[in-house]
């Protein structure tokens, strides 16, 4: 089984043929088998009334998912009305209701496939991958951000201290690359060839394409740039494009000394620092 999954893996980081993509990332993430299991569920909650403020918040957001792709540019078109689909059945069957994060994740899916096997996509990456990103309250979110935080002071020890000086919270710069997987930040090919090792890999690929680009996006030659965390915070809204190309994203990814283990130890530490600050506020009262 694990010499089968590294062969997988090892697929996935090479970058999936895009004639295979749609059908491999249905079968990694399991959306093939509830699509089977469930036949004609996603039509008959499309087709079921939602509630109208719920509909309403969504096609607010219609047009915003990737504007100039052919696929969006008509407002009522093909493509918007499936993304609305999409996002609208997804509501109705998630805890965490509708999120606008949901929405460049739906449409990065519907460039790729139907909508019906998007919205399974979609559920397994929200219920399997990032449990918790869209709660109330982003508590995973800050977790995460936290842990990303930890992590860089050994990938990039001159970034780490840089944000740390300036008291730069993690969820100023990081919350829409891990809520929106990336795909509001990379160039499209590297949006594929990320999400290809999401897919297989899980939530880790988001801390190795974070710690990247805050490693080469604040490289000492850019922080000479960055006196406060205005200028800190623009660097990194604009990390230059070479940063994000697949081939050196990729590379560098591989080349980042952090394990499965160093990563499951920094989330224990950040999970039982926040219950200790939990529970010593509750105490203090």
């Amino acid at each position: 089984m694990l010499k089968r999954y590294k062969k997988v893996r090892d697929r996935c980081r090479k970058g999936i043929p895009s004639a295979l993509r749609a059908r491999a990332w249905q079968h990694l993430c399991g959306a093939h088998k509830q699509l089977q299991r469930n036949p004609g569920v996603f039509d008959q909650l499309a087709e079921a009334p939602a509630d109208p403020r719920l509909e309403d918040d969504i096609r607010k957001d219609l047009h915003r998912q990737f504007p100039l792709h052919e696929m969006f540019l008509q407002k009522g078109g093909h493509g918007q009305e499936d993304l609305f689909r999409v996002l609208k059945v997804h509501a109705q069957v998630s805890p965490d209701e509708y999120c606008q994060a949901h929405a460049p994740i739906a449409a990065v899916l519907l460039m790729q496939m139907p909508a019906e096997p998007a919205f399974w996509c979609l559920k397994a990456i929200c219920d399997k991958y990032v449990p918790g990103y869209y709660a109330r309250g982003l508590v995973t979110i800050q977790v995460d951000g936290d842990i990303l935080y930890k992590l860089l002071k050994k990938a990039s020890p001159s970034a780490y201290k840089h944000l740390k000086k300036h008291k730069i919270e993690p969820v100023l710069y990081m919350t829409e690359w891990f809520m929106c997987l990336f795909s509001r930040t990379l160039p499209w090919a590297s949006v594929l060839r990320v999400w290809d090792m999401i897919f297989c890999e899980g939530v880790k690929v988001l801390f190795r394409v974070g710690l990247v680009l805050l490693k080469y996006g604040l490289r000492p030659q850019v922080l000479k740039r960055c006196p406060g965390m205005y200028e800190t915070l623009q660097a990194l809204r604009n990390i230059e494009h070479g940063v994000m190309a697949e081939g050196f994203l990729l590379f560098q990814m591989q080349r980042l000394d952090l394990s499965e283990d160093d990563l499951q130890k920094e989330h224990q530490r950040q999970v039982q620092k926040r219950r200790q600050a939990k529970d010593a506020a509750t105490n203090g009262r």
